[in-house]
């Protein structure tokens, strides 16, 4: 059972001034385009199409609000590093995005996506160098880490690790997959953390249930008539007539 199993949407703002005012607590999703920002936010709230994952990077140009609990919020930050959007979105993202990630006081810290095949690129470099500034923690998700082996896997959180050490001593990472749904509740663990929500136990399902498999006793009477019928058909058969 995921956390943030309620999320739903809440709203899209693209001034400032539009921020909910009744947050508490929010976590802030950034990450390159085509990165898969998109789908770990659907992984993690466990919704299909809760955060939209379109087929043209760049597509998020405002921050996009979803509610996990009374005041905490998961919010979608706009992709970075498209080459194709124009020089306007680009001038409207960054004055959007500076303003919030340095002064929103209710943001507790950052998930970086970064694409495990292709980690630490220039814009990554600099989301994190910049954003250390605040002092906030900062959560690295090395997305579509089923794409490696597992000697690249260990490759990659090395290679990142070494780098993030140099960065901030608040930067945590792990590796990530929406599509095989592994690393979320390792994901999950931080960002409760974080939010200050409770983790929820799984529940296990109570026994006795007729889906429940149990062993049961062979049926010994079935099993003695059959027997006493085999014998008594065989006393019934006429012997063989005498030539």
């Amino acid at each position: 059972m995921s956390l943030f199993r309620k999320a739903v949407f809440h709203t899209t703002v693209a001034n400032l001034h539009d921020l909910p005012g009744d947050s508490i607590c929010e976590v802030a999703f950034a990450g390159r385009s085509n990165a898969g920002k998109s789908s770990a936010i659907n992984a993690l709230a466990n919704h299909t199409r809760l955060a939209f994952v379109s087929k043209t990077p760049g597509r998020t140009q405002h921050l996009n609000y979803f509610t996990l609990d009374a005041g905490k919020y998961f919010v979608d930050l706009p992709g970075y590093g498209f080459a194709k959007a124009p020089e306007e979105i680009r001038a409207q993202w960054e004055g959007l995005l500076a303003p919030y990630l340095w002064y929103r006081l209710p943001l507790a810290g950052l998930v970086l996506i970064m694409d495990c095949r292709h980690p630490l690129t220039d814009l990554d470099l600099q989301m994190l160098e910049w954003f250390a500034q605040t002092g906030k923690p900062i959560h690295v998700l090395l997305s579509k880490s089923d794409k490696l082996t597992r000697q690249e896997q260990a490759n990659v959180l090395r290679e990142v690790g070494d780098a993030l050490s140099k960065i901030s001593e608040r930067c945590t990472l792990q590796l990530f997959s929406s599509l095989k749904r592994t690393g979320i509740e390792e994901a999950e663990r931080v960002l409760a953390t974080w939010l200050d929500m409770p983790l929820k136990a799984e529940v296990v399902p109570p026994t006795g249930l007729r889906t429940e498999k149990v062993a049961r006793a062979k049926n010994r009477k079935a099993i003695g008539w059959s027997a006493r019928s085999a014998d008594k058909k065989a006393d019934n058969k006429k012997p063989p007539a005498k030539g």
